[in-house]
């Protein structure tokens, strides 16, 4: 079959020499969170999908709500096509191997958090570098050609860094407890541990638009989910507010050589349980990130040849390549895990096909500052300050209500039925009026390291084409999204690597992106895609196999 090639121009069709073409190209699904809980998202989707349709596609936007779009993207692998998605920023984040390596390393593909299976050996052989390299001025350079990379072959659609926007009542808590922790913003673990209340409202009292997927130490089962367990569980080093690590559970570490780093555990650590934490229990918190029954945590372990338990509390780690992440992304990633819980749960795993992901406990039991209490599905999650911590909280309780609606949450802010709006996807001016009028209230807005973006199915057509995906991402101006969906609060993006990390971010391939439908059209006619009676066709003579 013969088709006319696209106009660079207006896409309509060229009276030039007909060229081969195949399939009609069959209607693209790209998934989003209901508005009313994520309204940032569900209008960029929106704003994509109708660019998109100019390019001859027929594109269904299908609303999910969180729990059912995990479920499909993360464990649906082959059966789905695009979705809205988020990283969202973690302190451990500050490092960026952990987004550079377990986010499009081919090794996490299969199950872990690859879950788009973009597959690239060249990619793959920077990406291993730079985790072990050493030289920080050489290891930026491989960072760098990183980010160029996947600016080419642009495996997701990267759309913007939020300017996360929070809010908390200045009457219940010290302004001055709250801690702004870079790259974060103020919702994060030194400020729950730091809130000084002012009066007797003592119980942190917070928000979520999505529910709670799990609450499980094996699992990174969503950025709400980790609000909970950072509190919950504790691990040998924290990132601070500066972004550099600090020793935490460990008392102290310190480097004998590239590959060997001895650690002094804390003393006086106890489980939830009243059990004293022990060498044994981490070492045995490591070795279950590699069992085989924990994924997502496996790449941040598998550098680790041998732990050898010494005199007292310390333990050696030895690892098998250099790693110049290695203090903040393993050992400020691994949560410590009781070992007299979790040994017989993963032994009994090991005979069955489901994995620890799929594990929850009736009472998740960790060491950390905040106990849990209860969870009632949908509704909330009561954590109970854990007054023998070593940096026990001010507060008495940690309250995350779940609150689908927006409005709703703002709403509850100022009627004081939540005293910290911890999730805020709305207009951020909203706030802003409502603290100028309410007079309690103090707004804090900061760039994040985290990013939304449009995932794409590396192992789907015509998402497997480079070609396809860069006219894809290129049809829709990232200032667009940014200012129609995001109110101007957001930086835009072509790296997956945010300006709130400036050294490691390499701002050419933000500003050498190039984006509009004349730039599109012209990238799939280049390609060999065709136009026919408006439809966008594939190149030569493939067929569509996935049309329903």
């Amino acid at each position: 079959m013969y088709k006319a090639v696209l106009s660079a121009a207006s896409l309509g069709i060229l009276a030039a020499s007909p060229v081969l073409a195949g399939d009609a190209i069959r209607p693209i699904e790209v998934f989003t969170r209901p508005q009313a809980s994520q309204p940032q998202e569900f209008q960029s989707v929106q704003l994509i999908a109708q660019e998109w349709r100019k390019l001859g596609l027929n594109v269904n936007v299908r609303v999910l709500p969180w729990e059912q779009m995990s479920d499909v993207v993360w464990y649906q692998r082959k059966n789905w096509d695009a979705t809205a998605w988020q990283m969202v920023g973690r302190p451990e984040r500050s490092d960026p191997d952990e987004i550079i390596y377990n986010l499009f390393h081919s090794s996490t593909a299969e199950k872990g958090y690859n879950f788009i299976g973009y597959i690239n050996p060249e990619y793959d052989a920077v990406a291993q570098a730079q985790r072990n390299e050493i030289d920080q001025a050489k290891r930026k350079e491989l960072a760098y050609k990183a980010q160029e990379i996947l600016a080419q072959d642009q495996p997701n659609m990267m759309l913007v860094h939020p300017k996360q926007t929070f809010a908390f009542d200045k009457k219940v808590w010290d302004p001055a407890s709250v801690v702004n922790q870079s790259g974060i913003g103020i919702r994060n673990t030194w400020t729950f541990m730091s809130l000084k209340p002012l009066g007797e409202k003592k119980d942190i009292v917070l928000n979520s638009g999505d529910n709670v997927i799990a609450i499980n130490p094996l699992y990174i089962s969503g950025g709400v989910d980790s609000w909970v367990f950072e509190l919950v569980y504790d691990r040998l080093v924290r990132v601070g507010p500066d972004g550099l690590p600090k020793a935490w559970a460990a008392e102290s570490y310190e480097w004998k050589g590239d590959k060997t780093i001895v650690v002094k555990l804390r003393q006086g650590m106890k489980w939830h349980d009243g059990r004293p934490v022990t060498p044994e229990d981490v070492k045995f918190s490591f070795e279950a990130a590699v069992s085989g029954e924990a994924p997502m945590y496996a790449p941040f372990a598998s550098n680790i040849e041998k732990i050898d338990i010494g005199d007292g509390s310390t333990l050696t780690f030895t690892l098998k390549q250099p790693s110049a992440a290695f203090v903040t992304s393993t050992l400020g990633k691994i949560n410590l895990i009781p070992k007299h819980v979790w040994e017989p749960t993963i032994n009994d795993l090991k005979t069955k096909e489901q994995n620890a992901e799929s594990h929850q406990e009736k009472n998740p039991i960790g060491s950390g500052p905040f106990k849990f209490e209860r969870w009632l599905t949908n509704e909330e999650i009561v954590l109970t300050a854990n007054k023998e911590h070593f940096n026990a909280p001010k507060a008495d309780r940690w309250i995350l209500r779940i609150v689908p609606n927006v409005e709703a949450a703002v709403g509850m802010l100022r009627s004081g039925e939540i005293n910290f709006l911890a999730d805020f996807a709305g207009d951020p001016q909203v706030l802003l009026k409502a603290a100028e009028q309410d007079g309690d209230l103090e707004v804090v807005s900061s760039v994040e390291m985290g990013f939304r973006y449009v995932a794409f199915n590396n192992r789907r057509p015509p998402f497997n084409d480079p070609a396809f995906r860069r006219a894809l991402s290129a049809a829709v101006d990232r200032q667009l999204i940014v200012k129609a969906a995001f109110r101007g609060f957001a930086e835009p993006s072509n790296s997956i690597v945010s300006p709130a990390l400036g050294f490691w971010h390499n701002e050419a391939v933000v500003k050498n992106f190039k984006a509009g439908n004349k730039i599109a059209a012209k990238l799939l006619e280049d390609a060999g895609y065709t136009l026919e009676g408006g439809r966008l066709h594939y190149p030569g003579d493939q067929k569509e196999t996935l049309a329903k």
